[in-house]
């Protein structure tokens, strides 16, 4: 496969991402490192994440009817999430997978016990 596409496909997928998944939701994954690679013979975007729910690898792979694939990976575990994905469906379903959950009412109030963690902080360090 030429390096070339593997390239455009990976910032294709980064630039669907970045577009259609609020900044917030993209800093919960705690995403470190980005990078375009061959996974299962399908050009792909490899996203390591320290998310809520997973810490590891996000792998997004363009197949061969146009379809996303969506992998998770740690270490030698290989989970596939969804093997046709739509661009506009990428954020959520991996969002469910590593931070928020499918409880919404459980992952907002973790998230109201973590801002008051770090008002709280911030209040002792005035």
């Amino acid at each position: 496969m030429e390096k070339e596409y593997v390239m455009q496909v990976a910032e294709t997928i980064r630039r669907q991402l970045v577009t259609l998944t609020p900044t917030s939701v993209l800093l919960s994954w705690g995403i470190r490192k980005l990078y375009a690679t061959v996974f299962k013979d399908m050009p792909s975007l490899m996203l390591h994440v320290n998310g809520r729910l997973f810490k590891g690898y996000v792998v997004i792979c363009l197949n061969g009817s146009d379809y996303y694939e969506v992998y998770l990976r740690n270490g030698r575990d290989v989970q596939c999430l969804c093997d046709e994905v739509c661009f506009d469906e990428l954020g959520n379903l991996i969002d469910k997978h590593i931070e928020s959950g499918t409880d919404k009412t459980e992952y907002n109030r973790f998230c109201q016990q973590q801002l008051n963690i770090l008002l709280k902080t911030s209040q002792e360090q005035l």
